[in-house]
């Protein structure tokens, strides 16, 4: 009697595209750990600078610990890709498009700031009068010059904000592709534990917990009903934030339906103190307030971004629509779950 084969896997297996988005991870967070040397060159270099006051102690802080800790999620993400982890591509499936809204928001943003700003330090030009450097300044040729750059800029920031999540949200989102994390990864992990949706909720206000944890750390500064609170009291309040936003991380992952309520409402609240404070008080005072110089605060005042609404747009836009995704995810918090609070984490 002849051996019986065992069926084919009814998917393609997507085991090398695994292995070619996971490098393409690694090399993501390669780059992202190249940037830490080149921040505090930066940071040295602007010291050289005749009549400047250099780059802020929190502001090179702030970007060396936030390229370290994009280096090290990408790198482990993409070796969990290649390796085929289910863990490995729930999590690059929700960051991917956690990275997709913000990337999409943030290269809006920048094209409506960036001409703006262009505009402003081109005009902050020419009333200090015309450059040697630019003998045609007055025919408009850098007028011309600097449109291009500001073009090349916008799409290479379209590029790796827009343009490379899609793709890992494309591929990781494929039937296929989790089947096949699945058969190689029969164990169950700790990321199957929960809705992805809801483990994409759970990865923002993570993300969130650490911006409050390095803002109160490097630049302590906490708008509150009306006014920037700064100095300890506003370092405090933005730690105090933070650990409720870890809370609330955890408990969303649990499927708590009491910890979405607490995030409903605190994100409804964080929106109505946002904008209060920003159309009653004086961002510049509060700066003032943490020790900016003179010339810093003149350098803030005078970019037209400060003295638009473009932030607060910015801030106010993305904020409601994490509210409309929070909505979104009632369907999975439900008081009669049993489950709710007893969930253990498997191993990695």
């Amino acid at each position: 009697m002849p051996e019986t084969l065992p069926p084919p896997p009814a998917y393609t297996d997507r085991s090398t595209g695994l292995l070619i988005f996971g490098i393409i991870q690694i090399i993501l967070g390669l780059l992202a750990a190249l940037m830490i040397p080149f921040a505090m060159l930066g940071a040295f270099m602007s010291r050289l600078v005749p009549g400047g006051t250099g780059m802020r102690p929190g502001q090179v802080v702030s970007g060396v610990v936030t390229y370290a800790v994009l280096a090290a999620a990408f790198i482990v993400v993409g070796i969990g890709s290649v390796q085929t982890k289910r863990w490995a591509r729930a999590l690059t499936l929700v960051t991917s498009w956690y990275g997709l809204g913000i990337g999409t928001l943030s290269t809006i943003f920048l094209t409506a700031a960036l001409p703006v700003s262009m505009r402003g330090f081109m005009a902050e030009a020419q009333r200090n009068g015309p450059s040697p450097s630019y003998p045609g300044a007055s025919a408009g040729v850098p007028t011309a010059v600097m449109a291009v750059i500001v073009t090349l800029i916008i799409l290479f920031v379209a590029f790796f904000a827009i343009m490379v999540p899609l793709a890992f949200v494309i591929f990781y989102g494929r039937k296929d592709v989790e089947l096949t994390c699945r058969d190689r990864d029969p164990v169950e992990r700790w990321t199957d534990r929960t809705p992805l949706p809801v483990l994409g909720a759970s990865v923002f206000l993570t993300v969130g917990a650490f911006f409050l944890l390095t803002t109160a750390l490097t630049t302590p500064l906490f708008p509150f009903f009306g006014r920037y609170v700064t100095g300890i009291p506003g370092a405090l309040s933005l730690l105090a934030f933070a650990a409720l936003d870890t809370y609330l991380a955890v408990a969303l992952f649990r499927l708590q339906s009491t910890a979405w309520w607490i995030t409903i409402v605190t994100a409804f609240i964080r929106i109505l103190s946002m904008v209060i404070t920003y159309a009653r008080a004086d961002l510049m005072q509060a700066y003032s307030k943490l020790g900016f110089s003179e010339s810093e605060l003149h350098m803030l005042n005078s970019t037209p971004v400060f003295r638009s609404h473009v932030i607060l747009w910015w801030g106010l836009l993305s904020s409601v629509l994490f509210c409309a995704y929070l909505l979104f995810l009632k369907r999975y918090f439900k008081p009669s779950m049993p489950s709710e609070g007893r969930l253990a984490a498997p191993p990695l």
